[in-house]
């Protein structure tokens, strides 16, 4: 049976402070690799036991998560397995919303590091003395040392040229932000007042959570006190798929809020649609190929200096990597978006067929 064991003991001011209530949502599909050593970091926090629960909602998973989660449940009481017959992140996040006890509510994802035993207490303080309905939080990768392409993947998305401009997710500056990219955490009275995250959206749903907690017009508070560390992806398949899911959710998004959408939103999918009928155009007009191939280049060079100046001294493959790393963010995005787009188009025709025989 699996135990973890708190590291550090609580302080007496905490102990004896009538603390508020914390719900730590977790939604997880197939996180066995790494939701073990999160859950430990969790039961671990310097905060009072009967004062947190951790509702683990599960989509199905088939790897042994929910055996590692019923171990641990088995002896830290505060964390719940639940089910998630929604399967998707926005779903998992509901039941825990819906089922929650908390005043506070903190999602942590099931592939984090957290490394920091008072992050709970972090999180309350923040509360109490910004007054904000929500709180944002930095979510840098956990990069290996080595040269490999999992560090290449992480650098990659957290470059100036990898992660949106109006992202603050590699911030380290406290204050007052919008939430669309960061929120975290939420005061009960916000689900009160919008609702619940929207489960028709597979990926992004968190963005679009957090837009509406601005238009709502609630503050959110950002700190690096509540940090969570990420595992960037492994191999570039791996990426690949999260970032066409991410342009999926991104078009979704922009569809359901359009004043969302911007100038930025539209690179990815114009940057793909570029590079295929660029190359088919120039097959037949040889200037109009000179034209292209500048672009590329254009795109080679600007990735290149995205790469942080620690780096340079790594070997070429290494400079590749980062590049192919880039390629397959901007390009997975792009795609995602084009992808959704057709559906969206066809589904539209579809409809549109079907009344058009209905009325004749």
């Amino acid at each position: 049976m699996r135990m973890c064991f708190a590291t550090a003991e609580m302080s007496e001011t905490m102990i004896e402070a009538a603390l508020p209530f914390i719900t730590v949502v977790m939604p997880v599909l197939n996180e066995a690799r790494f939701i073990e050593k999160t859950l430990c970091e969790l039961v671990a926090q310097e905060y009072p036991k009967d004062r947190y629960e951790v509702i683990v909602a599960d989509g199905g998973s088939s790897d042994g998560t929910q055996e590692i989660v019923r171990d641990i449940a088995a002896i830290h009481p505060q964390v719940i397995l639940m089910d998630n017959p929604g399967r998707l992140p926005s779903s998992g996040r509901n039941v825990g919303f819906k089922k929650g006890k908390g005043e506070f509510f903190l999602v942590i994802d099931g592939h984090c590091e957290i490394r920091n035993p008072q992050l709970l207490s972090n999180v309350v303080d923040c509360f109490q003395r910004s007054g904000a309905h929500c709180l944002g939080r930095p979510q840098p990768f956990i990069v290996p040392e080595e040269p490999s392409m999992q560090r290449a993947i992480g650098l990659a998305r957290s470059s100036w040229l990898g992660h949106s401009s109006k992202s603050f997710i590699h911030s380290n500056q406290e204050g007052f932000v919008s939430p669309t990219s960061v929120g975290c955490a939420y005061r009960r009275e916000v689900f009160d007042k919008i609702g619940y995250v929207d489960e028709t959206f597979d990926a992004c749903e968190d963005v679009e959570f957090n837009y509406r907690v601005e238009k709502a017009g609630f503050k959110t508070f950002f700190s690096p006190l509540i940090r969570v560390y990420y595992y960037p992806r492994s191999t570039l398949q791996n990426l690949w798929k999260q970032m066409v899911r991410y342009g999926k959710g991104r078009l979704n998004f922009a569809i359901k809020h359009p004043p969302s959408a911007s100038f930025e939103m539209i690179i990815p999918p114009g940057f793909v649609l570029w590079m295929v009928a660029g190359s088919a155009i120039g097959a037949f007009l040889p200037s109009f190929f000179l034209l292209y191939i500048l672009s590329m280049i254009t795109y080679l060079v600007v990735s290149v200096t995205a790469l942080p100046i620690t780096c340079t001294h790594y070997k070429c493959d290494f400079f590749l990597n980062f590049i192919a790393a880039l390629f397959v963010i901007h390009c997975g995005i792009g795609v995602g978006m084009i992808h959704e787009s057709m559906l969206k188009i066809r589904t539209l025709v579809v409809h549109s067929n079907i009344f058009y025989k209905t009325i004749i």
